[in-house]
């Protein structure tokens, strides 16, 4: 004979009191009045959950309790490990560690709803209209997505906001490339798609979102404008790579998903790990993070031929850089950024004046000049200068040789007055 709805009801109502009381978070006096029992016949329905577990809670006359049921000691343990140190966790990601570091062998919906029922994790809202996810590409290196995620990824440094470049391929759903930078910038995204073309080769077609770095919009929410490239643009035409925009946040789902699962389980994981700096956070994504995502989460592809293309014998440091025509002057100088940079003398040529070069700013923060394919000059990284005057400080100052305030001042180059002082009357 099959319980009334009203018995499962007050069964599962019972359960899920009784595990917020085993847990913590009631207690026992505010457990028994919440569901009407005095304290003596709450200590009974406790015994009779954790002798006969789920069935302890129903008329015990109907059926005998399940062979199978699971014993309440380890759903105790699963439910204040995850209170006193995976807190925040989402179930899938919290199953798994706790499987592979604590031995946990209950199911994952199991341990979902036991979370569910103590009040650790929130159920999920209702599914929307059917949708139909495009179809991934077949081979390899097809279609890349790369996006910038910014985040609070320090969840121990809440202050400090940081930004996640990923790159990620469509066919196998393996992260490329995954490091933390201070800003979404061209030099960031110059550096993570040089990194991943050095490792795998040339893909096909480069999927991206309408940011400054990536198309030049006319209008705001518009098309953009593929004849005025960006430097990225003008990098991604020279290797030969299809730039492809999304004109929405559903058109890039699969590095929207990609984002998400990331500010949900990496920020987790960096606050377990007491990590506290950029750098000793993407050491940690590089060697621990990105590899088990991809053990968990990547898939074959639908066909195993590769789709990247040797990239031959380009010069990718030529190729991702900053890039910029100027004419010269007539003291052969080039000026770029705030500096000017003078140039030797060119073989089989008395001057370089009017002469319209191209300067490149390279990642390593270095400069060259070229004319055509013959580099004119090339000038290490050049420190910024300081702004504002008035603090400037000289080499012999910024050495500890000579105190700003008493250090002599030569004699021509004593301040002369601004107007002639008249003498003095005398008393």
């Amino acid at each position: 004979m099959s319980y009334p709805d009203a018995a499962w009801e007050r069964a599962m109502k019972v359960q899920e009191v009784i595990l917020k009381a085993l847990t913590g978070e009631l207690h026992w006096f505010r457990a028994a009045d919440i569901l009407g029992f005095s304290p003596r016949t709450l200590r009974r329905w406790r015994e009779r959950y954790e002798e006969f577990g789920y069935d302890g809670l129903l008329d015990l006359r109907r059926r005998t309790p399940s062979p199978k049921r699971v014993p309440v000691r380890e759903v105790t343990r699963v439910v204040q490990l995850y209170r006193e140190h995976y807190r925040g966790f989402n179930a899938r990601h919290f199953h798994q560690i706790a499987r592979r570091e604590h031995q946990v062998t209950l199911s994952y919906s199991f341990v979902k709803q036991a979370l569910q029922l103590a009040g650790l994790l929130k159920k999920g809202r209702a599914r929307g209209r059917h949708r139909r996810r495009r179809e991934p590409k077949a081979c390899f290196g097809e279609l890349l997505h790369i996006d910038g995620s910014p985040h609070a990824w320090l969840s121990r440094c809440p202050e400090e906001r940081a930004v996640l470049i990923a790159v990620l391929d469509d066919a196998t759903k393996r992260v490329l490339y995954a490091q933390l930078w201070p800003s979404e910038t061209a030099h960031a995204i110059m550096s993570a798609l040089r990194e991943v073309i050095a490792t795998h080769g040339l893909p096909m077609a480069l999927y991206t979102d309408r940011a400054h770095w990536a198309f030049h919009t006319p209008q705001a929410k518009g098309p953009v404008d593929k004849t005025q490239l960006t430097q990225v643009g003008r990098a991604l035409d020279r290797l030969g790579v299809d730039h492809i925009p999304a004109y929405s946040p559903q058109a890039r789902g699969r590095s929207e998903r990609l984002n998400r699962t990331f500010q949900d389980r990496l920020v987790n994981e960096l606050r377990v790990a007491q990590i506290t700096t950029l750098a000793a956070a993407n050491g940690y994504l590089r060697d621990r993070f990105v590899p088990q995502y991809n053990a968990d989460f990547s898939c074959a592809p639908a066909d195993p031929a590769s789709a990247f293309v040797s990239i031959g014998r380009e010069d990718l440091e030529q190729i991702f850089c900053h890039q910029e025509e100027r004419v010269v002057g007539r003291d052969n100088t080039v000026s770029c950024d705030g500096h000017a940079f003078q140039l030797a003398r060119q073989p089989g040529r008395r001057s370089c004046e009017g002469l319209r070069v191209t300067v490149r700013r390279h990642l390593s923060g270095e400069y060259s000049i070229w004319r055509g394919g013959r580099r004119l000059g090339h000038f290490p990284a050049v420190l910024e200068r300081t702004r504002d005057r008035r603090t400037a400080v000289g080499p012999m100052e910024a050495a500890g040789a000579v105190d700003a305030k008493s250090a002599p001042t030569a004699p021509w180059k004593t301040p002369k007055p601004r107007f002639p002082q008249l003498p003095q009357a005398s008393v």
